[in-house]
């Protein structure tokens, strides 16, 4: 059994990964603001264990009091960076609140877990950060998402970076860009978008990859999508 932590679990992309990897058998340390949508997650049927955890990722003092209570002793084979927040607003709308809280919550927030579990890691461990093609370099990109892209593309960078910093501990980085997925988050920020790929499927995906990918893979920023941008 190993120990995974998962942020942006109580719905879409979050939940399907995370429930994944409990039915195979792991312990997931599953993380959202969201109590109520957390617990319908630990009501699924699964072999391993869901310890939902009512986090603010943005707060300091949150991720210390879920290392204190919940991973202290505990030595932590996966870490997914999933939560994400989109704003859909032309540049020159965008207020700086925006930007803050986007790069807050898909940059900012990564930044604090991970420096929160660092000493906690396992020697064969894997740090999956879940980006998004909008930061992909070369890929096509569109009005409205410049704050998100650039959070989700700095997040791609800080990934290559920790992926040399971390080497010598056995800590393997990586980054996943993924393309449209028919989430609750991208139905808010593209009313009647339909995205060829729903959470279950790249649940799984991103499931196997967090388990398997590091022994082969690392510091890559990896497209996924079947076109662009889904």
């Amino acid at each position: 059994m190993k120990n995974i932590i998962i942020t942006g679990a109580s719905k879409g992309i979050g939940y399907a990964t995370a429930l994944n990897l409990a039915k195979k058998g792991h312990r997931v340390f599953a993380i959202a603001r969201s109590s109520s949508q957390l617990e319908e997650l630990q009501k699924e049927k699964y072999s391993g264990e869901i310890i939902p955890v009512t986090v603010d990722l943005t707060s300091q003092s949150d991720i210390d009091s879920f290392i204190t209570h919940h991973i202290n002793d505990l030595k932590i084979n996966v870490l997914i960076n999933n939560a994400g927040v989109l704003i859909n607003k032309p540049f020159i709308e965008s207020e700086i609140k925006d930007w803050m809280l986007q790069l807050e919550v898909n940059l900012i927030a990564p930044i604090f877990l991970i420096k929160a579990v660092k000493n906690q890691f396992s020697s064969d461990s894997h740090i999956v950060n879940i980006g998004s093609m909008g930061g992909y370099q070369g890929s096509s990109k569109f009005p409205g998402l410049a704050a998100y892209s650039a959070s989700k593309g700095a997040l791609s960078i800080l990934s290559e970076c920790l992926s040399t910093e971390f080497a010598e501990d056995g800590i393997a980085v990586n980054c996943l860009c993924l393309g449209a997925v028919q989430t609750e988050m991208l139905g808010q920020a593209f009313p009647g978008y339909q995205a060829p790929t729903q959470p279950e499927e790249i649940g799984s995906f991103i499931a196997e990859f967090s388990l398997t990918a590091h022994n082969f893979i690392n510091g890559k920023i990896i497209p996924v999508a079947l076109n662009n941008p889904g």
